[in-house]
């Protein structure tokens, strides 16, 4: 099973949310009471991507979600949830490019929202070209996007139109790689906690023969020391054994690294906070992404966890050789 189950969630949710905002008032002049005011999520991203599931985990964390909602009614969907007297205390809308105009008031509304203190955040599905193409091929339909054209055409087109939001989203996933269930489990490590952190963290270790993760914020390369696959006692295991990881931190150069790139972290984790950004994925690459990167990732994610940063590791490529 795919993470997309292909998008096949029905457009009447979308279509019933508008009615039922059109039989409310607009929105007031001064905006709801902020203590009434929902946590709202936008997912958005790739057609194939995965949105319908990511909305689907939220709606099984107990989100009031609502798909294919025109971009000028989430604020409206927002001052009802305040009126609900706390019955609707967070929201989740999925918006894509089904409504044709997905960008027409979208960023309209974002200020909108601004303006009002809502509390927002972009959720982005993301996956590659070889990927979605699979994708919409096992199922056997077109790209939205497509029209008379080929799925690649939607999908360049799409990714156009879509470049500005994805350069404003707080979050970002790929799921090039992920089944449902590996996206579920990144939605529930970013959504599941009671209490929001004030940053969440996905170390990532990668190969870089396999290419850049895309949902990356930062990367480090770790190509600069020694490569235990030269060592023959050593090139069966991972980054996860001890003997590979005191092997590469004997290194020169290794715990500096680690020490001043932490240091660094800490710098770049207080600027995210300030600006607001609760979520930063920091991609760990070596050659093969078993490891040098996989040791790395785990020693660095140690070290953010015990400074209070809820942080995940990922090893992306570890095992693929």
């Amino acid at each position: 099973m795919n993470v997309n189950e292909h998008e096949e969630r029905q457009d009447q949710t979308g279509d019933e949310a508008q009615a039922s905002a059109g039989a409310g008032a607009s929105l007031d002049a001064g905006g709801v009471p902020e203590a009434a005011i929902p946590e709202l999520v936008i997912i958005s991203g790739m057609s194939g991507a995965g949105r319908s599931t990511a909305a689907k985990c939220l709606e099984d964390l107990g989100w009031f979600v609502v798909d294919n909602l025109p971009p000028a009614l989430i604020p409206t969907m927002v001052e009802l949830g305040a009126r609900s007297q706390g019955n609707v205390a967070r929201i989740a809308v999925v918006v894509d490019v089904r409504g044709r105009r997905f960008f027409d008031n979208l960023r309209e509304s974002l200020a909108d929202l601004e303006a009002k203190h809502v509390t927002r955040r972009i959720v982005f599905l993301e996956s590659s070209d070889e990927a979605l193409v699979r994708r919409f091929e096992s199922v056997r339909r077109p790209h939205p996007l497509q029209g008379d054209g080929r799925i690649v055409d939607g999908i360049d087109a799409e990714r156009e139109l879509l470049r500005e939001l994805r350069g404003d989203a707080d979050l970002v996933i790929d799921t090039s790689s992920l089944n449902v269930h590996e996206l579920r489990a990144k939605m529930d490590a970013q959504f599941a906690g009671e209490e929001e952190p004030e940053l969440r963290a996905t170390v990532m270790s990668f190969g870089f023969k396999y290419g850049l993760p895309v949902d990356a914020d930062l990367v480090a390369d770790m190509r600069f020391l020694p490569n235990p696959h030269w060592v023959p006692e050593l090139r069966p295991f991972t980054g996860l054994n001890e003997e590979v990881s005191a092997y590469i931190f004997n290194q020169p150069g290794a715990k500096e690294f680690l020490d001043r790139y932490a240091e660094l972290l800490r710098l770049v984790a207080a600027g995210y906070r300030r600006e607001g950004k609760r979520y930063v994925t920091i991609a760990i690459g070596c050659t093969g992404g078993k490891h040098r990167s996989v040791a790395t990732s785990e020693k660095l994610a140690a070290r953010l966890a015990a400074e209070g940063v809820e942080t995940v590791v990922v090893h992306r490529d570890m095992g693929r050789e």
